[in-house]
């Protein structure tokens, strides 16, 4: 309308901004692009400060001080590996070397026990005092408030606590396409938006497509969690489940394996790296060995398949959780259970 070329991110900044209510969003190609970014536009040549029990590894073994490193900062470690209160962070502080004061969440590992750490509100408002942006990793994007039995930090959340910006994944618990997302300050996003490695970090338009239908299911919530697939998973309740293992067990009773198929009620993690420690409750059709198989052989004859499917060993039994599979996947589950069961019937013959 005004005649000038637009930008590819409009769509989804203004989504993300209406969802969560900060001022501006900026969307790049993983989380660890956007944290980059954010450490390399607000603090290069100068030190992040960042609690030593929040030091994280994310996937494929990079690590958060890797990241700080290549962005041209310097790391600052305080506290302890178990406790770090805010005067540490505080003593850190130097008018002339400090950047910015960076908190990660630990989204794939809990310390317990004899621990302390520092809010977010509590650094936010040490920044505010010092004139220091604060850089919230928030990690895995969870935008729905947490839900009975799970413990996770929301988006919302953050922007309420008055992080400057806010780093986290588009897929994992968001459940769209991978993708990092920065929320924030608008002057703070104004400046990344110019920073060169924006353009080294920038995300496809197909990407960003995806990611803009994902966050429109987030005007309903109760859609959000039937349509994304990771939150009905999450939010699956296990009387729907147990009923989703009946229907599997069913298509598996018509086959050779269906004599040795029950019911189980089982526990599930979560997983992707969020929610450390805390598990789902679920069904599975368990399946036991037998004289001509056992159930080494069976799960890896599962994984082995044309379309590998998944299964564990618990106590003795292999178990097909139901939480995880389409129940439109159910008869190449079943066909494959089958074949397992037919080849070692028929080696066993061979035998004889």
């Amino acid at each position: 309308r005004e005649g000038v070329r637009g930008s590819r991110h409009d769509h989804t900044a203004g989504l993300l901004t209406e969802l969560t209510g900060a001022e501006a969003a900026l969307v790049v190609n993983n989380n660890a692009g956007a944290m980059l970014l954010a450490l390399d536009t607000l603090a290069k040549g100068k030190e992040v400060i960042v609690s030593r029990g929040e030091l994280v590894e994310i996937g494929g073994s990079f690590r958060v001080p890797e990241v700080i490193a290549c962005s041209g900062c310097a790391l600052v470690e305080v506290g302890a590996t178990n406790k770090t209160r805010i005067a540490d962070v505080e003593r850190a502080i130097d008018s002339e070397k400090t950047g910015a004061l960076l908190k990660v969440h630990t989204s794939n590992f809990r310390i317990e026990g004899f621990t302390q750490a520092v809010s977010l509100a509590e650094l936010t408002a040490l920044g505010q005092k010092y004139g220091l942006p604060v850089i919230h990793d928030l990690g895995s994007g969870c935008l729905l408030s947490p839900w009975p039995g799970l413990d996770e930090p929301t988006v919302s959340e953050s922007v309420r606590a008055g992080a400057d910006a806010i780093c986290f994944s588009g897929d994992k618990l968001l459940g769209g396409p991978q993708s990092g997302i920065i929320l924030g300050r608008r002057d703070y996003i104004a400046r990344m938006r110019n920073n060169p490695l924006v353009r080294a970090l920038r995300v496809d338009k197909l990407t960003l497509a995806a990611l803009e239908a994902t966050l429109r299911l987030y005007w309903d919530p109760e859609r959000a969690r039937r349509e994304i697939p990771v939150l009905a998973m999450l939010f699956a309740e296990r009387k729907s489940l147990r009923a989703k293992a009946r229907r599997l067990k069913r298509l598996l009773d018509k086959t050779p394996a269906g004599a040795f198929c029950a019911l189980a009620d089982t526990e599930g993690q979560v997983g992707g790296g969020a929610m450390p420690g805390q598990t789902l409750p679920s069904a599975a059709v368990a399946v036991t060995a037998t004289d001509s198989i056992s159930l080494t052989a069976l799960e890896e004859y599962l994984r082995r398949w044309e379309t590998p499917i998944i299964a564990r060993v618990s106590r003795e039994r292999l178990l097909l959780d139901v939480l995880a599979v389409a129940e439109k996947d159910f008869p190449l589950v079943a066909a494959c259970l089958a074949a397992a069961f037919a080849s070692a019937l028929a080696k066993e013959g061979d035998k004889l």
